[in-house]
């Protein structure tokens, strides 16, 4: 797409109306949230094949699945602001074709510098595409259809962080073509054509207010900002946290409070901020934004220890540790289900339901591997799975719908975008800061079990934080 159709808005589609969309329209917009968290969750069960063959460190490892995360998080903000301003379902399509095009060079890598990169320009793909699926949801859907739509979201979100690792187990256990962990990548692009096929016929066009404008200067110091946050994260611990890495943490600070000062003060002189600071006077968005992200940094960090735990700890094999996902998925999969007739009951609760039955799975784990001493039979680990993915149902598909209830229909994608962008800072956050406890248990031995159950610690705890801040949410929010 040329820069001068992107400067022409004038002649895209007329804007949506409320009740334009159909569940065909919702089906083409859930195909990319579900590749976007799929991609997210599928490369854990590849990461012993990719190691290998790559010959690539630890460090690089977790890149390849945080830099994904990383890059999504820091275009959300400005991918969101782009729909707003030029047309949600044109940067759905913009997004889609980025990423198929960066999965094409992700499965034919050459080394872990060319597949971090190009998962970063994934990264960046989704993070044009996932803000504007709120958005969409938002304006063209109503009532009822709005919340068994918002449910479905969440419900797909899910789906594709469990089931991933079965999905990513099964195509590299077939090694279709010789392709091996490579095939994880492949199978975005034909799901990714006919996606955008099916875009122009099903999904409507809309937009933000007319005055919406892109915030350079912001886009700048948010990135900045999370670079400096992750990468002392993430390489501190393999370099024995030099005096960079503190450097870092402490720029990412002050980056983030002038984010924060330059936002208000472009808002005050009634300019167009990245994040309009508006959004935050709703207590339910600023709420859901920060229990999101706490909340999701024991999502990717789980999902990631667990897959390692189960192939490189216990030998298994790319697929029988993905079938063992089912154990997550089932429950998972009951409670998503339930959850809309939960919430309609308790309300912002049933989040403080997920967060505490997903921690007890957690603690539940950690006891029985710890009593075993790392070499527990598989079947015992069954109970704290199905407990943990029992409380993932319950947790992540009301969010959605309660955080961006009250959000004005013209800044829709703008909210998504900062909603979807905590999701994912926290994901990444998760990776490092749990991956931190991992690595250092596990020293240089081969005993995965122990850093396995130290790494279940702070997920928990984590856990309980969710369920504290769900407690600052406004009791009438639905």
């Amino acid at each position: 797409m040329s820069s001068s159709t992107l400067q022409s808005p004038v002649t895209a589609p007329a804007p949506a109306t409320p009740g334009q969309a159909s569940w065909g329209t919702l089906l083409v917009l859930l195909a990319g949230i579900f590749m976007a968290m799929l991609d997210f969750f599928i490369v854990n069960v590849s990461i012993p094949g990719t190691q290998a063959d790559l010959h690539a460190s630890s460090a690089a490892m977790q890149w390849v699945v945080a830099g994904y995360g990383l890059a999504v998080a820091a275009g959300l903000i400005t991918g969101g602001r782009l729909g707003d301003m030029y047309g949600r379902a044109r940067m759905y399509g913009l997004g889609m074709a980025i990423f198929a095009l960066a999965s094409i060079v992700c499965a034919m890598a050459g080394g872990t510098g060319e597949l971090i990169a190009a998962r970063v320009v994934q990264g960046a793909g989704m993070a044009l595409l996932m803000p504007q699926v709120l958005g969409i949801i938002s304006v063209v859907f109503t009532g009822a259809r709005q919340a068994r739509a918002f449910a479905a979201y969440g419900l797909t979100m899910g789906l594709a962080a469990v089931f991933g690792q079965l999905i990513g187990g099964a195509l590299i256990q077939a090694d279709l073509f010789g392709l091996g962990w490579r095939a994880i990548y492949w199978i975005n692009v034909p799901v990714a054509v006919l996606a955008l096929v099916l875009l122009r016929r099903l999904v409507p066009e809309s937009r933000g207010s007319a005055g919406t404008r892109l915030d350079p200067s912001g886009v700048g110091l948010i990135l900045a900002a999370l670079v400096a946050l992750v990468l002392p994260l993430i390489q501190g611990r393999a370099q024995g946290w030099p005096v960079w890495t503190w450097l870092s943490l402490a720029a990412a600070a002050v980056l983030l409070g002038v984010f924060t000062w330059y936002q208000r003060r472009l808002a005050a002189r009634g300019a167009a901020p990245l994040v309009d600071p508006r959004l935050f006077r709703d207590r339910s968005f600023t709420v859901g934004v920060a229990l999101s992200l706490a909340y999701q940094m024991t999502m990717g960090s789980f999902f990631l220890f667990l897959a390692l735990y189960l192939q490189q700890g216990r030998g298994m094999s790319p697929l029988a540790s993905g079938a063992l996902f089912l154990a997550i998925g089932g429950p998972y999969m009951l409670t998503s289900v339930v959850a809309e007739k939960f919430t309609a009951r308790l309300g912002r609760q049933v989040i403080t339901l997920g967060a505490v039955l997903q921690g007890a799975g957690f603690v539940l784990l950690a006891a029985v591997i710890e009593h075993a001493d790392g070499h527990v039979a598989l079947g015992w680990l069954l109970p704290g799975l199905v407990l943990a993915g029992a409380g993932m149902g319950f947790a992540v598909v009301p969010v959605p719908g309660i955080v961006l209830a009250g959000v004005p229909p013209e800044h829709a994608a703008s909210a998504g975008g900062v909603l979807a962008t905590a999701q994912q800072v926290g994901g990444a956050v998760g990776i490092a800061v749990v991956g931190i406890v991992f690595y250092d248990r596990l020293g240089g031995t081969a005993e995965l079990g122990p850093a396995f159950v130290s790494s279940l610690v702070p997920m928990a705890l984590l856990c309980l934080l969710t369920a504290a801040l769900v407690q600052l949410l406004p009791r009438s929010r639905r």
